[in-house]
Formats: structure tokens, C-alpha cells, sequence
């Protein structure tokens, strides 16, 4: 799913008239694929299975509410300097001041606000109070309009196809770039001979994970070359682990695949669960390799589309692929880099101006 082009992360709903028969027999497939990869790695991990039974869609748990993970900067707080910004614009209850409006909607901007980006244009190109600069109004017209401003939408019709590179404004706010750091190993003592430090244990699968989708995650991953949590983490966010989930922009599943993706990685039936998981994870070893392994890229990608994250140099300035960023982070522990095989596609070629972009100043 995108946003110029189908999200990924919608909100999934259910599809309530859809027989439960032909949701029991996918799933039952699962369970039969999963029961003979386990049978193949060993007596115990069988003998794990044959202890749950046979699985059902009709046994497997209900999706719980997934847990929410409190934004670095909260949604009240962005709505909080849109609304001071249009008050200094119009001279509402304190002196106009177009300037502080522009820095308060730029901020807003920056965080997603589709209407502070529309705001903020309309000022650019109508000069109230700054300089006219429709270069840069037009890329704020364009990501408004790409979370679906209507206004912005019918403007930038008329503006045409944004030229050059977007706005400060449109950049990541500096503390997704500080929330996203690797975190530094610690230095030996002095004189002590430098050790390898071991990996730190990967994150504990959401507790919401139904134990069979675990199980072939766990199985299935490596061929893919993905660590299973990261796998956990997109399908926890996308789906929260519901089969059945379609969104409103006709992505479906537990990897919440769009047609276009699943036939581009080779899906026949985007609902079958074994080739939904599959066919996400293929496109998130295409990520990875197309992003040399950088987990806030990849995810962003995997929310908005590859082409949105080079548009902008960076996680485009949407609120929800921004929140995305943030939720599949933390649940992978604030791992910042992932490896990946550069033998699966070349690498992007905004990589370089992306990672410019990341170390200037905010």
C-alpha cells in the first residue's frame, strides 16, 4: 500500500460475509507446511506441534488489540502548532505574524500534517508574507495531496509534477532521525584485549503472535535472508497477525500485499497465507538489498513505496508512514541496520543523496 498508490498500512478490516470454510482450509495449509518444515528439522519441534493439535482458523486467537507505542511527538501536540500557526497567519486572538506561522506550519509539515503542507504552500504561492516560491509550494501541494487533501490534489493538477528536491520542510524531524541512532556498543577497559561482542538476543515475538505464524516465520525467514523479528514486526503492523485482514485500498492478508506487489514477486493467490508471508518477505529482501540494509528505509518503503522514499530523500513526510517507521522500530528493539544480499538488485541510486540529506543539519 502507498500513498500516491496504495498503502500498505491501512487500517485492515474483515471481510464478514466470506465463508469461515475456505479461511480454515488456507490456514490448515499453514499448519501443514509449517508441521512438515518442523518434521524435517528434528523429532523435538515436531513433537512441539503434535501437542497443539490440529490447526484451525476456528483455534487460532482472535487478534488483540495491538499494543500502542507512544509517538516521540504526540499527534495533539502537531494539531497544537497548526493551530497557533493559522492564528499568527490571520492575526486570530495574538498579532499577525506570517513568519512565525510559516516556522509552525513547517514544523507541522515536517511531522506529517497534511494541512499545515497545504497551508504552508497556499502562503508560498500566494506570497502572504514570505517570499512567493512555488518550487517549493509544489512539493508541499504534492504531499498533502498524496495523504488525499483534496484541495491539494485539484492545485497541484494545475501546478504540475513538482521539480527538484523538496522542501526542509518536508525532511524528517530530528527526533525520528535520534529515535532511529543505533545504539554505540561499549568500549573495552583500558588495556583490556578487544572482545566480539555478542549480538544482542533478538526481541521477543509480539504478544499478540498467534505460536503457529511464529513457528513458520521462524522457519521460513532465513530463506529469505531476513531475521524472523523484523518479519514479526511488518506483519504485527500490517496486519496484526489477522489472515483475513483486506484494507480499503485492496491489500490483503497477514503481509498486507497489494495485486501489484504479489505479482511482482511471483504471489498466484494473495490470499493463501504461505505465499502472502512469502511473497512479503521476498519484497523485503528486495528492500533490503535495494537499501543496503537500513531498517527505517526498508520500512518506510514497505508502507509508502520505494519510489516515495527517494522522492523525499528519506521516510516521506506522511503522518502515517512516519508512525509506521516509528512502530516497526521499536518493536525490533531500535535496530537500525539489517544484512542483506547485494547479489538480489542493486542498490538505489538516491542512496547517496539520501544519506547526504540525513547528516545536514535540521
Amino acid at each position: 500500500m502507498r500513498l500516491p498508490v496504495p498503502l500498505h498500512a491501512r487500517p485492515a478490516i474483515l471481510r464478514p460475509s466470506e465463508p469461515r470454510r475456505s479461511r480454515h482450509c488456507a490456514l490448515s495449509r499453514l499448519a501443514a507446511l509449517t508441521a512438515g518444515m518442523l518434521l524435517a528439522t528434528g523429532p523435538s519441534a515436531a513433537q512441539q506441534l503434535a501437542s497443539t493439535g490440529t490447526l484451525t482458523l476456528d483455534g487460532l486467537p482472535r487478534p488483540a488489540a495491538p499494543q500502542q507505542q507512544r509517538p516521540l511527538v504526540l499527534p495533539i501536540q502537531v494539531e497544537g502548532w497548526r493551530r497557533e500557526a493559522k492564528a499568527h497567519e490571520f492575526g486570530e486572538g495574538v498579532p499577525r505574524d506570517p513568519v512565525r506561522a510559516a516556522e509552525l506550519y513547517c514544523r507541522a509539515a515536517r511531522h506529517g500534517d497534511a494541512e499545515s503542507q497545504f497551508s504552508l504552500a497556499w502562503m508560498l504561492t500566494n506570497a502572504r508574507g514570505i517570499e512567493r516560491d512555488e518550487a517549493q509550494a509544489a512539493h508541499l501541494f504534492a504531499a498533502a495531496a498524496e495523504q488525499g487533501y483534496e484541495q491539494a490534489r485539484n492545485i497541484l493538477a494545475r501546478m504540475g509534477t513538482p521539480r527538484g528536491a523538496p522542501p526542509d520542510c518536508l525532511r524528517p524531524p530530528e527526533e525520528d532521525r535520534l529515535a532511529a541512532a543505533p545504539t554505540a556498543p561499549p568500549l573495552p577497559a583500558r588495556g583490556a584485549v578487544p572482545a566480539t561482542l555478542p549480538a544482542p538476543p533478538p526481541p521477543a515475538p509480539p504478544i499478540q503472535a498467534p505460536e503457529p505464524i511464529v513457528r513458520f516465520v521462524n522457519l521460513v525467514a532465513p530463506e529469505y535472508q531476513l531475521q524472523p523479528h523484523l518479519v514479526l514486526a511488518i506483519m504485527a503492523t500490517e496486519s496484526n497477525f489477522d489472515a483475513d485482514a483486506q484494507s480499503p485500498k485492496n491489500a490483503y492478508g497477514l503481509m498486507q500485499l497489494i495485486p501489484g506487489t504479489a505479482a511482482r514477486f511471483g504471489v498466484r493467490d494473495i490470499k493463501d497465507p504461505v505465499q502472502n508471508i512469502r511473497g512479503g518477505m521476498a519484497y523485503l529482501r528486495w528492500l533490503m538489498a535495494y537499501f543496503e540494509g537500513d531498517v527505517r528505509l526498508v520500512a518506510a518503503a514497505y508502507n509508502a513505496g520505494e519510489r516515495a522514499v527517494e522522492r523525499y530523500l528519506g521516510v516521506p513526510p506522511y503522518a502515517e508512514t512516519r508512525l509506521y517507521v516509528l512502530k516497526i522500530l521499536a518493536a525490533m528493539g531500535w535496530q537500525a541496520t539489517h544484512p542483506f544480499d547485494a547479489a538480489v538488485t542493486p542498490s538505489s541510486q538516491q542512496l547517496g543523496p539520501i544519506r547526504l540529506a540525513a547528516t545536514r543539519k535540521r
